[in-house]
């Protein structure tokens, strides 16, 4: 058997990481009756909670700062839906839901968790309702979710809250307990993106239908009741301090039910999806269906072993990793395309991914196990990019390559990849399109950076060594594409165009470091202060100076080799951070390198390229264990989930495979939480990562009872199935 080398750790990691990774209290997921059984262990609620402890962001936040912890919300939706039907307790705020909060001002039908959507916002009220005094006191005493359920009772209004959803539609279900003065709010006038035009009317007795618009978006709905409406009271219509009370009639109906339909089309699609979705239903069909569903999803993976808090925080990081992007075509097929005509297609569209969150392990987790869906985002971005002229990217970068080069790899195939690959090509080459200053990158090598006395946080500039960086690595990615379309001449100079990174590389202070036009080095240095976007992109140049993912080996060599990087990466876990350098959404640290902002979450994995795995799975395991589920509440992450970001490299680390370069179809292989792990890959087949020895320390690897030669292994197995053995200490 090949036995890998084993080094002692020095001292200053030993004692950082040696209460990381530690078992107690072990439970074996043993089968259980019942279609629940791994939604159980979904906890909606994490994420929802603020970090407020100064020694673990590291720094004391400025007075009235919430730092960017999780910036999730506990409601319903089905994978990748286009309702997500959630409580709001604060307009303006990352996902509209903060645990720390009293009052619930409504709920609201869509949410992503970036301070935008919370669409149509609806809240039962009862008795002499004044919009002045918009809201319901709660607790959390009385509130509980699952995936596809919530439920809530509202204090000031005496009523009880259900909810549950389809694809397309929310469910709402309302128990007053005054049967008079019953009334249900639409606030329309609010969202978490400026509304600038709303409507609503009454169809008949049991219904109401409209509209809100936030710029060029419009969010129509159909909404139909189980009561009848006395009346339609509207207040400043298509105004933001505007809102809509709906009057119910007075009976003995003990249970409310309104069930709401959207679409970004029109009314009447919002209505048809209504139709086709729920209907007739009742409340718990729906919800039953949706619980079946997302334990249909969960079941794809499942472990034995592992602590009760490690269960539920993985199986409550693969729910979040599945609620974006988010599904926009009708029932009937249309959707409003990046030109704003209503088109009907063959493939479901989506919204575009959070690509710079998402790309490195999220959209691998998509491509593994919604492939249908993954190829329906796909086509979605090559239905912009042929109407644009480029494929689009999110934020920054251009990772829609790596995104689409690693799933075509991995198997998702039902698309024109010539056609794409066009576009892309443009996107690498083309001014004024994905890529800005594009043209001074292909020219110079880099794109530079300005010399500033004094710079600070939020100077502004190219963030010119972030985008060389990543767009070597899109290089890189748009390569493999290249080759596997065999077009060699592009091949060759993409390839070349990826060893870029290099030409920001200072060999002196051994930091990824701002480059002026002239070629000289940025004056103004200090590789420990973080920026938004002047050299680094949310970084400092501790945290983007391992970020080479296709080339590690030529990293190292810059670093002048083995011995010297490791020496560097090992100062990067141990270098305390500064308390005096704040960002907002830069918290949480092992020394410079940052757990909540993902531009250095490769760097842990690191150490496996100088032959230390050890190394890294004490890190791993620190971040595991200690980063994840904290706070006051045991319901904090360590930073903002980006759309599934930090959800999804807890999945992968806890499973001990990760995509460290998800433009290639490989995984790195670490030691997972749980003895056993089981991928469900479909056809029967399975594959299985098993630690037998139980411990954390990696000394071998079998994959079918051979040996690896190395510490990748290929998506075959995730294609045919099989088996990975550890050996660990």
């Amino acid at each position: 058997m090949h036995i890998l080398k084993t080094i002692p750790l020095f001292f200053v990691l030993a004692i950082l990481f040696c209460c990381s990774g530690v078992k107690s209290d072990e439970v074996e997921n043993k089968e259980k009756a019942g279609p629940t059984r791994l939604i159980q262990y979904v906890n909606p609620f994490i994420g929802t909670a603020p970090l407020t402890d100064p020694k673990f962001i590291g720094y004391t936040p400025p007075a009235g700062w919430r730092v960017w912890a999780g910036l999730t919300y506990p409601g319903v939706s089905l994978p990748n839906a286009m309702v997500q039907l959630s409580p709001i307790t604060k307009y303006g705020t990352g996902a509209g839901y903060q645990y720390e909060d009293s009052v619930i001002l409504g709920f609201t039908h869509t949410n992503k968790g970036h301070w935008n959507y919370c669409n149509i916002p609806v809240l039962p009220v009862s008795g002499n309702f004044s919009k002045g005094e918009l809201g319901s006191r709660f607790s959390h005493e009385n509130e509980n979710a699952h995936p596809g359920f919530y439920q809530v009772f509202l204090d000031d209004y005496e009523v009880e809250v259900k909810l549950t959803s389809s694809l397309r539609a929310g469910y709402h279900q309302y128990k007053y307990a005054n049967l008079k003065n019953r009334q249900i709010l639409f606030d329309l006038g609010n969202a978490n993106n400026p509304v600038s035009d709303w409507h609503i009317e009454k169809e008949g007795d049991y219904a109401v239908k409209g509209f809100q618009r936030n710029g060029e978006q419009i969010i129509h709905f159909y909404a139909t009741l189980n009561e009848g409406i006395e009346d339609l009271e509207v207040q400043d219509q298509g105004e933001e301090r505007g809102y809509a009370l709906l009057h119910l009639k007075n009976t003995d109906k003990e249970v409310v039910e309104m069930r709401i339909g959207l679409s970004f089309v029109s009314i009447e699609n919002a209505r048809l999806n209504l139709s086709n979705e729920i209907a007739s239903r009742s409340f718990d069909e729906v919800k039953e269906e949706a619980e079946k569903t997302w334990e249909a999803l969960l079941s794809k993976v499942q472990v034995k072993g592992g602590t009760e808090k490690q269960t539920e925080m993985l199986y409550s990081s693969l729910y979040r990793a599945f609620l974006w992007p988010a599904l926009r075509s009708d029932s009937n097929g249309e959707f409003k395309d990046v030109k704003g005509e209503v088109v009907k297609a063959d493939f479901n569209y989506y919204t575009k991914p959070s690509l710079w969150d998402t790309y490195r392990n999220k959209l691998v987790l998509l491509t593994l196990l919604a492939p249908e869906v993954t190829n329906d985002v796909i086509r979605s971005l090559q239905d912009i990019g042929e109407k644009t002229g480029f494929i689009p990217t999110f934020f920054h970068g251009d990772h829609a390559v790596p995104f689409i080069a690693g799933a075509y790899k991995r198997g998702i195939k039902d698309f024109d990849l010539s056609k794409v690959y066009e576009l892309l090509l443009r996107n690498a080459n083309v001014e004024g399109g994905t890529r800005p200053h594009i043209t001074e990158y292909i020219d110079h090598g880099y794109i530079a950076t300005p010399e500033i006395d004094r710079p600070h946080v939020e100077t502004k500039a190219k963030a010119g060594v972030s985008k060389t960086l990543e767009y070597a690595y899109d290089d890189y990615s748009l390569a493999q594409i290249a080759k596997m379309l065999e077009d060699t001449g592009n091949y060759e100079k993409l390839m070349s165009r990826s060893e870029n990174y290099r030409n920001v590389f200072d060999p002196e202070s051994k930091f990824m470091r701002g480059k002026l036009e002239t070629g000289e080095w940025v004056k103004n240095f200090d590789p420990q202060y973080p920026y938004y976007e002047y050299m680094f992109r949310e970084a400092n140049a501790w945290q983007l100076s391992f970020f080479v993912p296709h080339n590690m080996e030529g990293l190292i060599k810059l670093y002048g080799g083995v011995s010297a990087f490791e020496s560097k990466l090992d100062s990067l876990f141990t270098t305390p951070w500064n308390p005096n350098h704040i960002a907002r959404n830069v918290s949480s640290f092992i020394g410079q390198y940052c757990v909540g902002n993902q531009p250095d979450h490769e760097a842990p994995f690191s150490y496996y390229f100088i032959d230390k795995p050890e190394k890294s799975q004490q890190i791993i395991d620190s971040i595991l264990n200690n980063y994840y589920g904290v706070g006051e509440y045991g319901l904090s992450l360590p930073g903002m989930d980006d759309a599934g970001e930090m959800s999804s490299w807890y999945v992968f680390s806890a499973l001990g495979l990760y995509p460290f370069s998800p433009a290639d179809d490989k995984y790195l292989v670490t030691v997972p939480l749980f003895d056993e792990v089981k991928w469900d890959i479909g056809a029967g087949k399975e594959l299985i990562v098993i630690n037998p020895e139980k411990g954390r320390e990696l000394k071998g690897i079998r994959v079918d009872d051979e040996e690896l030669s190395g510490y990748f292994v290929t998506h075959q197995l995730f294609s045919e199935g099989g088996k990975v053995e550890l050996v660990t200490e």
